[in-house]
């Protein structure tokens, strides 16, 4: 106990009293500590001992790695060459633990290292100093960085063999499991160490997992090692164990058959979470595993091959089992999956109605799988068939279990469901949920029974919020009886049942309206507000976070009328998203007393130590971080007063690696909370941000995820759109510029990463499509890099320039033709941006620009052609006269364009319709060049309408507007023979949607409409060409042009 209570002690406090200790004593208690390694002790003390050297000499080490206890290193060897088999195995414990120990000598102590672990590895050394050997080979090879440490695996890697024959022995002996569990972190860790005996260690895995009569724990573990390794060098796997994969899949979907025959299942009330150590929920998650690591090409067809002699087996486990595989790779073999999903449905559907209902159970389940894998398209293909197939289930009384499950299958297949494809079922949908409901709320009254109730409430809930303005017609039945389970359920046992239907009413009230919802919102608030008045709610609590998220939504119901509750809503919110989590620091037998808590998450640090974190309620407080961003966005200076106390609470969120929605809620509040201070005036405003912006200055640099990073950038550059120029100081400015630099840096750099891993051995088809993913999230993270460069040529115009000249080199290399697509893209964005925003100032540029827009114009790649044919647009608009010759060669490229048969394809339109507009701005702004202008005017006229670009669209039809209002005779045609064709276009502009009624554009178009009407007989030639949408769009324009306050045009 001694020897434990000072390891943990050492573990915490060392420093704080060994450096207290006379430098004598210091000498003597490092003396004394080695000596007790060489007692005859037994042989749990001994390793009490060896942990306690092992703290001791981590502790040792400096920050710049320098080995302050080198008698320390002598003994190590000392012990390890002992004839004493005890003393081996001490050494190689204490190395073990302390794998650092040589500090930054470790290149120099190489050889001797690996010299003392190979000796231990042989067969002639005792078993017990065979098995530590590899324990310390492992620990070694683990706390090396797998990309600077490469030396390192290849100077250790012939001692793999040996330490995978003696992992096999471990194995064998069915005693010791640590070595199986080194492997696993290997795996995690350092799969590409494993390279040489991949082969070798799938042939002992795969020999233990197809053994039924071995003890379960191990054949568990097997599977992890191969699991993990397909997760973690996928390529390898599936390049040098391909074979073994083909024999490993028919086995786990026969582990996924091992449950127990419980007759009380399906008619059971009460749900008891699966036990995660049961056989068949460790194979379904390790087929889900398979799937997402090595891709659909490699699993699918070995699925298939075993699924329909498994649907149609006698045995209801196999049926039920292979249903659930088909859920389970549905996300890794999506690619694959959606090919057939034909084929796989007319299978599935069938066993809706099996006899047994855990086999329809499992139906539900595939159903509600892919339909959120394969959405919208699953919706859209197989609605005439699941919609019927769940409500049919949905009546299946004697098996709460299974009519619960229609309902959740339901709630996924309505969620992605397109609006006008459920409204078809909804009177049939709500039928059938309105009787449920009625019956099921008498059966709670009379005996207690909740399952099915909580669930159709949810399912009312998913409904609604689909088909919106259409529940109308049902909210007057449901309401009373909603709003009567929320007055009422305030037993313990029903609170996730008032939960559940505080969620459905408020989704409920955003669907119909605030004008239908707003006779019952003050009822409903009160009821959810009386929850808090009568007591704050436990921790654990399931209403807390539907409270919370019912808030938000009655926020955007109500609109200003809800700041009248602000005062009662927000000490719960702020509470909860202020809740700290839990953390501690154990060692591994600390980690192993609670390794079972699901409601705790450990990081291992490496050497001992393990970082644990209770992650209980940080859903919760990450949905109350979402909240206050609903309240700071929709309430705006309603939320004045509470903007400061949020800040606070948001800001030091900022580096809340806990969580990552807890950061991305902190940084998207914060220009809304800007945007809400405003009121308060400009010294607020300032102080305000300056406490903002150092905090996010610093973690943009410092941000581990590329999601949350993502939207810090996005942050910032709201933030700086909001409060205008000059929001950055000169400090501010440099470190903006520097991480902007740092991020371009890394892009290359691991652009070229992608380059090289595309020549690796191992590259195959699933490489690649790993490749493009992280291909795709760089872009992403690159275009939140210009919005910055957006923002801050928006905010400072041409001053800007001198900052940008020091990152403008960054995105000219962007623009080089052998650079990816969207590369170029985002390149030519930034210098449409300085062009549009710098206007003539953009001159010591040209030499960049020009040529880039001339080339990418005409790029194969619509994205490259858009921003290029949207920068000639801003040229010709914003360039002024020193460009009208460039503008001027612009034009029969853009008409190329437009004139290209495929130019009006989805994928082309809004290049096609950014063309038009680019030649709409050269005609009116920068024409000088042009020498055939009616021409041009002519083909241009011949181009329209444009339906699509809504930012586009008003360029063009306030250019149109002014040549007719000027009878332009090229456009009126002779004897005003176009105002047909004029009238056409503008009814389209209308019933497309890319004007509004009440703009300045909308209402010009909408008085020559008027004008032409002055002549009834021209009118009736020009409304006789329109069709009945376009007839109905110019009438709901008029309507809303009489009706509505005139705005302005975008």
């Amino acid at each position: 106990m001694a020897a434990v209570l000072l390891r943990r002690l050492f573990t915490s406090e060392f420093l704080d009293f060994y450096k207290e200790l006379p430098q004598e004593s210091q000498a003597q208690f490092l003396q004394q500590i080695l000596l007790g390694v060489q007692q005859e002790v037994t042989p749990n003390l001994r390793r009490k001992i060896c942990e306690v050297v092992a703290e001791v000499a981590r502790n040792l080490i400096d920050e710049d790695g320098n080995n302050q206890w080198p008698d320390f290193l002598q003994f190590l060897f000392q012990c390890a060459n002992s004839p004493s088999a005890q003393l081996q195995e001490s050494a190689l414990r204490i190395f073990a633990s302390v794998p650092s120990a040589f500090g930054n000598q470790e290149q120099n102590y190489l050889e001797l290292i690996k010299q003392m672990l190979a000796k231990s590895l042989e067969p002639t050394a005792d078993v017990e100093v065979r098995f530590q050997a590899v324990r310390a080979v492992g620990a070694f090879i683990l706390q090396h960085d797998k990309e600077k440490e490469a030396i390192v695996f290849k100077q250790f890697s012939d001692l793999l063999p040996r330490m995978i024959l003696i992992t096999a022995e471990s194995i064998e002996a069915q005693d010791d499991q640590s070595l199986l569990k080194l492997l696993i972190d290997m795996t995690e860790t350092c799969p590409k160490f494993l390279r040489g005996q991949l082969e070798v260690i799938f042939e002992m895995c795969m020999k233990v997992f197809s053994s039924p009569d071995i003890e379960d724990t191990w054949r568990h573990l097997v599977l992890e090692v191969m699991v993990s390794l397909s997760e973690n060098a996928a390529a390898m796997v599936r390049k040098r164990a391909d074979k073994y994969v083909t024999a490993l899949i028919p086995l786990v979907l026969q582990m996924m058959t091992d449950m127990d025959d419980d007759e009380e299942w399906a008619i059971s009330d009460v749900v008891i979470d699966e036990d995660n150590s049961d056989n068949n929920v460790i194979a379904e998650a390790s087929l889900d595993r398979l799937a997402c690591g090595l891709g659909g090409k490699t699993v699918l067809p070995q699925v298939m091959a075993v699924l329909p002699s498994m649907l149609a087996h006698a045995d209801w486990k196999q049926r039920y089992a292979a249903l659930m595989a088909i859920s389970a790779i549905g996300e890794g073999c999506h690619k694959q999956m959606e090919t057939m999903l034909d084929q796989i449905m007319s299978g599935v559907l069938n066993f809706l109605r099996d006899p047994h209902p855990r086999v329809r159970y499992a139906a539900c389940n595939a159903i509600g799988q892919m339909s959120t894998d394969f959405a919208p398209t699953f919706e859209k293909k197989f609605h005439e068939q699941v919609i019927p197939g769940l409500l049919s289930l949905l009546d299946d009384v004697r098996h709460p279990r299974v009519q619960a499950h229609a309902g959740a299958a339901l709630v996924n297949f309505s969620e992605d469901c397109p609006k006008h494809i459920l409204t078809r079922y909804l009177d049939g949908i709500m039928l059938k949920l309105e009787t449920i409901l009625n019956s099921k709320f008498k059966e709670l009254v009379e005996k207690g029974n909740k399952l099915v109730l909580e669930q159709v409430v949810t399912t009312i809930a998913s409904v609604a919020d689909t088909c919106e303005k259409e529940f109308v017609a049902y909210y007057d039945r449901l309401m009373p009886c909603l709003k009567f389970i929320i007055q009422n359920a305030n037993a313990e046992d029903l609170r996730m049942l008032r939960g559940k239907t505080i969620e459905c009413v408020s989704l409920i009230g955003l669907a119909v309206g605030r004008e239908k919802f707003i006779t019952d919102a003050g009822d409903v608030m009160d009821m959810l507000l009386k929850t808090h008045t009568e007591g704050d709610l436990p921790d654990d609590d399931p209403q807390t976070s539907y409270l919370i998220t019912a808030w938000a939504r009655m926020c955007k119901i109500l609109g200003k009328q809800f700041e009248q509750y602000l005062p009662l809503v927000m000490g719960p919110v702020m509470r909860t998203a202020a809740m700290k989590p839990e953390v501690a620091l154990l060692d591994n037998e600390e980690v192993e007393d609670i390794e079972g808590d699901v409601d705790w998450s450990f990081i291992n640090l490496g050497e001992q130590q393990n970082f644990a974190i209770r992650t209980a309620g940080m859903e919760d407080k990450a949905s109350a971080c979402d909240m206050l961003v609903c309240y700071a966005r929709e309430l705006k200076e309603g939320f004045a007063d509470y903007a400061e106390e949020v800040v606070r609470l948001m800001v030091p969120m900022l580096k809340f690696y806990f969580h990552d929605g807890v950061r991305s809620a902190a940084a998207e509040s914060l220009p809304y909370l800007l945007e809400c201070a405003k009121i308060k005036g400009p010294q607020y405003l300032e102080g305000m941000w300056n406490y903002i912006c150092p905090e996010l200055l610093k973690v943009i640099g410092t941000e581990p995820e590329a999601d949350v990073q993502s939207e810090l950038l996005n942050s910032l550059a709201r933030c700086i759109e909001t409060l205008g120029r000059n929001c950055l100081s000169d400090d501010d400015m440099k470190q903006v510029l520097e991480f902007i630099s740092k991020f371009m840096d890394e892009h290359f750099e691991r652009a070229g990463k992608r380059l090289l891993a595309r020549n690796e051995e191992d590259y195959d088809d699933g490489v690649e499509e790993e490749l493009a993913e992280q291909g795709d999230t760089d872009t992403f993270l690159l275009s939140k890099v210009v919005d910055i460069i957006h923002a801050l040529f928006v905010t400072y115009n041409a001053q800007f320039l001198p900052y940008f000249d020091q990152v403008a080199t960054h995105f000219i290399k962007l623009l080089e033709p052998s650079r990816c697509w969207s590369d170029r893209q985002w390149g030519v964005c930034v210098f449409d941006d300085v062009i549009e925003f710098c206007g003539p100032d953009s001159a010591p540029y040209q030499q960049i620009f020009t040529p880039a827009l001339l080339q990418y114009v005409l790029d194969k790649t619509p994205e490259v052609r858009q921003a290029a044919t949207y920068g000639c647009g801003v040229l010709g608009q914003f360039g002024g006269e020193q460009f009208a010759v460039t503008c001027a060669q612009t034009i029969p490229l853009l008409v190329q364009v437009i004139n290209d048969p495929k130019s009006r394809e989805t994928e082309n339109i809004n290049p096609t319709e950014n063309a038009i507009s680019a030649v709409t701005k050269i005609l009116k702004y920068n024409k000088s060049a042009l020498n055939n202008i009616d021409e041009i005017i002519s083909v241009w006229f011949s181009w329209l309408p444009v339906v699509e670009d809504n930012d586009e669209a008003p360029h063009v039809y306030n250019y149109m507007c002014e040549l007719i209002q000027a009878n332009h005779p090229v456009i009126l045609g002779a004897n005003n023979c176009n105002l047909p064709r004029i009238v056409s276009i503008i009814a389209q502009a209308f019933a497309t949607k890319v004007v509004e009624p009440l703009s300045d554009v909308g209402s010009r178009m909408l008085n020559i409409v008027k004008q032409v009407e002055s002549n009834p007989e021209v009118f009736q030639a020009c409304a006789a060409m329109l069709n009945a949408e376009q007839q109905h769009a110019l009438q709901e324009a008029y309507r809303e042009l009489a009706t509505g306050p005139t705005q302005q045009s975008v």
